[in-house]
Parts: structure tokens; sequence; C-alpha cells
């Protein structure tokens, strides 16, 4: 049987810690960024944990 393929899109967007722990980026920092406040701008700078419903899932599509 082949190897399974990493999803891609997936691999770009999440990172994976030491300890195995998936960390994403936090959405509304892309653009149109004048009007957000630099505290909103601040909290969104910062990376999170991904949700543990959705950890099971993209574990399988980084092949873990």
């Amino acid at each position: 049987m082949p190897k399974m393929k990493t999803h891609r899109g997936a691999a770009a967007r999440v990172k994976v810690t030491g300890s195995g722990r998936l960390r994403r980026r936090q959405q509304n920092r892309g653009h149109i960024m004048e009007k957000k406040s630099s505290v909103r701008t601040r909290r969104l700078a910062r990376e999170v944990e991904i949700a543990p419903g959705d950890a099971n899932r993209i574990k399988r599509m980084l092949g873990m």
C-alpha cells in the first residue's frame, strides 16, 4: 500500500510543537488593519492551540 500524502494546505497552516500539540494562526490579521485597534491586533498576533475536537482530524491530515 502506498504512503499517505500530507495535506499540504493543513501543513501550511498548522505547526506541531515539540510536545506534539498543534498550533495555528488566528484569523482577521491578513488585511484591513487600519480600522482594527492595536489592542485587538496584538491579541490576534498570538498563535493559539487547535481545539481538541479538531485535533484528531488535523493530525490525520498531517499523517501523524
